[in-house]
């Protein structure tokens, strides 16, 4: 189990905030549990002195471009970008550093699979160099991937068919529990085991993580297969849960 670390910026500054409370209608209701007086570089360097690879910066809303450059630059080649790629852009952004970009709302747009940009992303930028966020929430007990700040429901089910397909398609997966998301109050524990049964490229799991009991289960209900992401719960981002330290520990015995 590989221990891929985040950078989440919002408005420019460094934050951990609880996901599903993001909006752009309504951002007076955002809920933040972090917000760092530190430069983005100094999360890449950290990581970058610690030989950490696959971390993604996410760029939550506009306002966030020059802190999502210093990060990238500050770690060539080791971090994916992203938060508003599009066709138009995702060279840019591999141009300033990214190893990857990462894609929702591009591709799920108004409920529906835009194949024709999926395709279109594939032939800008290659399968290797491309990874999809299939974040999710759960309604009627199915996960279903979520986009616009996690606030819309697509059509799209995951299912055994759905990331078989989209596969196809990407390097990776970076899929956001995204009603634990930054609670620290524990992981989904149904969509891991799920997840760990369908999955066959590189996939990320994050959401709900507040200790090293988290990253246990998260190692074991995912048999190994999945990688991991903790934001809220690490000290430095303000958290009591686990160190950085402890968890990058945790994770490399665990590979």
């Amino acid at each position: 189990m590989n221990f891929r670390p985040c950078i989440d910026i919002h408005n420019g500054q460094v934050k951990q905030i609880v996901g599903s409370t993001l909006s752009d209608e309504s951002p007076e209701g955002l809920s933040t549990n972090f917000a760092s007086d530190r430069p983005s570089s100094y999360y890449a360097k950290l990581y970058k002195d610690d030989g950490l690879t696959g971390g993604h910066v996410i760029k939550l809303g506009p306002g966030c471009d020059a802190a999502a450059v210093e990060a990238l630059q500050a770690y060539p080649g080791g971090l994916q970008i992203g938060g508003g790629i599009t066709v138009d852009n995702a060279s840019y952004w591999l141009d300033q550093g990214a190893s990857a970009v990462i894609v929702t709302s591009y591709v799920f747009k108004d409920g529906k699979i835009f194949k024709d940009r999926l395709a279109d992303l594939v032939e800008l930028v290659g399968r290797d160099r491309l990874v999809l966020d299939l974040s999710c929430r759960k309604k009627e007990g199915r996960y279903y991937v979520v986009t616009d700040r996690w606030q819309k429901f697509t059509d799209v089910v995951l299912s055994r068919e759905s990331i078989d397909y989209f596969s196809q398609y990407c390097a990776e997966f970076l899929i956001h529990a995204a009603d634990v998301e930054g609670k620290c109050a524990g992981i989904a524990e149904d969509l891991v085991v799920d997840l760990a049964k369908w999955v066959s490229i590189p996939t990320t799991y994050a959401g709900g993580v507040h200790n090293l009991d988290d990253l246990r289960k998260i190692n074991d209900y995912g048999s190994g297969r999945l990688d991991v992401t903790v934001g809220s719960a690490l000290d430095i981002f303000g958290g009591s849960g686990m160190t950085y330290r402890e968890a990058v520990e945790f994770c490399q015995s665990m590979e």
